[in-house]
């Protein structure tokens, strides 16, 4: 395997040789002010969990944020240069007594900050069309992803190589020391000492592509994600598409495995310190893979998903080096389905308003059904459902265009075994306002 800095060097060092070959994002540069953007993301944020068992607190959080993105262009010459600003300032609305649900950060007796405020900034460089970021990042990997389902998005610091110097290939390399999560000030709340990624997707032609990635947690994990995805069309418009994906993951001793030991790992489900960093004291081993058929024409959308785990835990998520969205597979709605063993089927069907006068509107409701999941030192019989539905309008033109409204609703139940170890009964609602505003 290839370290992040012998392959980041390799990728320049190829960029470097093809540049005079041909036309290049960088020699289309305009400048390091011309081609700059920046813009903030006003966003008004309510989170609610109605726990279900009796005995267990609800949670529910509400803020208002300004999420900050600014960016400068390359300079020109056949290296360019540029520098960039991410971060948000926020303040919560109202008490939030019952926070914990990874809204906002909390203050060491569990009351919530009344306003905070984090970020950093970033240095950038490209040659033809390899560009190379270091500092502080928002990620979009299947294997190290930034969360960003929450008020604010998780950040990491490092640097990340991507490469297109191939028509059609994307060749990524990075290696990141810090990991922020959403409700966290401390810029390395997870604690992450090294995750080096890489990774490399192809596109063979406008129906179909191909993607892999893998990444290395020190102490903690090694994991490898494929994906091809084939769209097929049809008559009249319509389409069907085929998306097959999966992980193979080995945990070390060190990594946090809560369906091994048989307790909740997972600090978004509001579980006490004491307790999220409980880990199996042996090397363990995940497999998950999943596949899934659409329809599609014109405004309906259906797909049917089947996920099915194999090994010795759970896919097991958070924790290890992220804050839990790396996980790119269909069944993925409040719970991601992801347990020991677990097999799973899921129906979504997506239907836009447009036809209606409305074409901003979209409704999104699916039911996903886990069962076999194996929980330690009980019989193989654990459960989970999900009935999922989310409502979301976006304006389309005027002083307001692109300003959204979502509105989501997860029911979510388990049977007893299953829920000691993952999440309670819930009733969940999220509700999203953005706004956003172009500063230049």
């Amino acid at each position: 395997m290839l370290q992040s800095k012998k392959l980041t060097l390799a990728l320049l060092i190829n960029a470097a040789l093809v540049s005079t070959a041909f036309a290049s994002e960088q020699s289309e540069s305009k400048g390091f002010v011309e081609d700059a953007n920046g813009s903030v993301l006003f966003r008004t944020g309510f989170l609610h969990r109605d726990k279900k068992d009796g005995l267990t607190n609800d949670t529910s959080s509400a803020a208002q944020t300004a999420i900050v993105n600014l960016n400068s262009g390359f300079s020109k010459g056949i290296i360019g240069f540029g520098v960039g600003v991410v971060g948000d300032a926020s303040f919560k609305l109202g008490e939030n007594a019952h926070s914990g649900n990874g809204m906002i950060p909390t203050h060491n007796d569990g009351s919530a900050y009344d306003h905070w405020a984090r970020g950093g900034a970033y240095v950038k460089a490209r040659i033809s069309n390899t560009t190379v970021t270091y500092g502080t990042q928002v990620l979009d990997l299947p294997v190290l992803a930034s969360n960003t389902a929450r008020l604010v998005p998780e950040y990491f610091e490092g640097v990340l190589a991507t490469s297109r110097e191939i028509d059609g290939l994307e060749l990524t390399a990075g290696k990141f020391t810090k990991n922020q999560y959403s409700d966290q000030i401390n810029s390395d709340g997870n604690e992450l000492d090294r995750a080096v990624v890489w990774g490399a997707k192809y596109t063979f032609n406008d129906d179909l592509k191909a993607s892999y990635y893998g990444i290395d947690v020190k102490d903690k994990l090694d994991r490898h994600y494929a994906n091809v995805n084939y769209n097929y069309g049809l008559k009249d418009g319509a389409a069907l598409n085929f998306d097959l994906s999966g992980y193979h993951t080995e945990f070390s001793k060190d990594a946090s495995t809560y369906s091994a030991t048989g307790t909740i790992a997972n600090p978004v489900y509001g579980v006490p310190k004491a307790e999220k960093n409980t880990v199996a004291g042996t090397e363990k081993t995940n497999d998950i893979w999943a596949i899934s058929t659409s329809y599609s024409k014109d405004v309906h959308n259906v797909m049917l998903a089947y996920q099915q785990n194999f090994g010795d835990v759970g896919y097991d998520y958070g924790g290890n080096a992220d804050g839990a969205q790396s996980i790119y597979l269909p069944n993925s709605y409040l719970s991601d389905f992801v347990g020991n063993d677990e097999k799973s089927l899921g129906l979504q069907y997506n239907y836009n308003f447009k036809n209606h006068g409305l074409p901003g509107l979209n409704w999104t409701t699916a039911f996903v059904y886990g069962w076999d999941i194996d929980v330690r030192n009980q019989p193989k019989d654990g459960q989970e459902r999900e009935f999922f539905n989310q409502v979301k309008y976006t304006v389309q033109s005027g002083f307001a265009k692109d300003a959204s409204l979502r509105v989501r609703h997860s029911y979510y139940r388990a049977n007893d075994s299953y829920k000691s170890i993952y999440m309670n009964d819930t009733n969940e609602w999220r509700i999203w306002l953005d706004i956003p505003v172009k500063l230049f």
